[in-house]
């Protein structure tokens, strides 16, 4: 969808009666995410959005101000009741909690244990292995002529990195993708094992996303551990299984299955789907795609605007810890409060043409990683890092690419996926 069809869709009145951002099949549609959260913003930008039983509603955070507002204050909107909008019991928190459910000291100590790993200089001295990483997936891509730019790139290459972060053999990448699908895909008919809410669940509720994938990847993390526990090894497993938190308190075997599964999770899912979007907008954006090959010093600026555009995970909850005001709304205690990221990202109060691609925007603010906040994502710089490799070695390679077929989407109001994109390409 061009870029005055997609703001001609959005800006069509939605009336806010007809907003429902619990209703996940609002989310596999191209524009209907984009036209309830441009009502909110509009209309009702701090919004009580009624969920059903088991789940008993939230308020929808949609204007940007407002996101930062709430993620840069974990005393107030706290991360320890649970991030997804799925509500759990004390019992539920205490076995499923990772990284994203801490805040404090305990939540900083445990970032400490890799935070060196994803920094600026390590990240740096990846940059060789990465291009040729990226050249490798490109060269069998784009030898077949016609593909799956889902499959063969953008899902190839990210994982081939976490790969390398674990320590782990490229025969197990398929293992390492189907496993994250299966997990975040826990709304989808086409990816979940058993369906989030589903009778059958109940007897996973106290795994990390009622998924039984976890199961497999809390054995393959396991092994790994045990395998390199004594060791001298830097890779992120044996950086979790060799090291005391600075707090002094080790991780427990829980705390490092759930590490080690969002490590799984989020170091593939988030930049497969950033990729993923980019080339598409590309795609309806032909005139981007002609600036990026004319000035190729365009990529890094234009990183941050894919990322803005991607958006690739819609929503991260907090729970208030006591009676607020949040955008004219009384916030009470125990609500459950939601930043719609996707929407922030798309507001007019801080974007210029915010449904338009501009691979040459200049500060662009987005709160893809969130803004300020204790629960930065860790992987920032190497989600950026990969990005613009991909596309500085991907644009001056084709000459011309178009789309073959339909573009599904995820069935998720949590992470803004694409399953497919069909492409051929021209090589320059």
């Amino acid at each position: 969808m061009t870029e005055t069809t997609l703001a001609a869709a959005v800006s069509e009145p939605m009336p806010l009666a007809d907003v429902d951002l619990a209703d996940l099949d609002n989310f596999t549609d191209e524009v209907a995410p984009w036209r309830m959260f441009h009502t909110l913003r509009h209309q009702d930008p701090v919004h009580w959005q009624p969920e059903e039983a088991p789940n008993s509603g939230f308020w929808a955070v949609t204007r940007h101000a407002d996101i930062v507002r709430v993620d840069r204050d974990p005393d107030t909107f706290t991360s320890t009741r649970f991030v997804n909008l799925e509500e759990v019991d004390d019992d539920q928190m205490k076995r499923r909690a990772s990284i994203l459910e801490l805040d404090g000291v305990r939540h900083r100590a445990l970032r400490s244990l890799i935070q060196r790993q994803f920094g600026s200089g390590v990240i740096n001295s990846y940059s060789d292995f990465l291009r040729g990483l990226t050249a490798t997936t490109l060269d069998a891509a784009l030898a077949k002529g016609a593909f799956d730019f889902v499959a063969d790139v953008a899902a190839d290459f990210p994982i081939n990195v976490l790969a390398r972060l674990l320590d782990v053999p490229p025969e197990d990448n398929q293992q390492l993708i189907d496993w994250g699908n299966r997990i975040i895909g826990h709304t989808d008919p086409d990816y979940a094992d058993v369906l989030l809410h589903s009778e059958e669940s109940e007897q996973y509720r106290d795994l990390p996303f009622r998924s039984p994938a976890t199961l497999e990847v809390f054995a393959y993390g396991r092994e790994l551990a045990r395998r390199r526990r004594g060791g001298d090894g830097t890779d992120l497993v044996s950086r979790l299984v060799n090291t005391t938190p600075r707090d002094g308190v080790p991780l427990s075997s829980r705390d490092f299955d759930n590490y080690f599964l969002l490590l799984v999770v989020a170091g593939n899912e988030t930049t497969r789907h950033t990729i993923s979007h980019s080339m598409l907008a590309l795609l309806q954006h032909p005139e981007q795609l002609a600036r990026l090959k004319e000035d190729p010093s365009l990529i890094p600026t234009a990183v941050e605007e894919f990322l803005r555009w991607a958006s690739p995970v819609y929503h991260f909850r907090r729970t208030a810890t006591r009676d607020v005001e949040l955008g004219g709304k009384r916030v009470k205690a125990g609500d459950k409060v939601v930043m719609w990221f996707a929407s922030g990202n798309r507001d007019e109060e801080v974007f210029g043409t915010p449904y338009a691609l501009d691979v040459s925007r200049a500060d662009n603010d987005h709160v893809t990683f969130g803004k300020g906040s204790p629960h930065l994502c860790l992987g920032n710089l190497l989600a950026r890092t990969e990005i613009r490799i991909m596309f500085e070695e991907l644009v001056p390679r084709i000459a011309g690419i178009r789309l073959t077929g339909e573009v599904p989407r995820v069935r998720s109001n949590f992470v803004n996926g694409i399953k497919k994109l069909p492409v051929e390409v021209a090589l320059a």
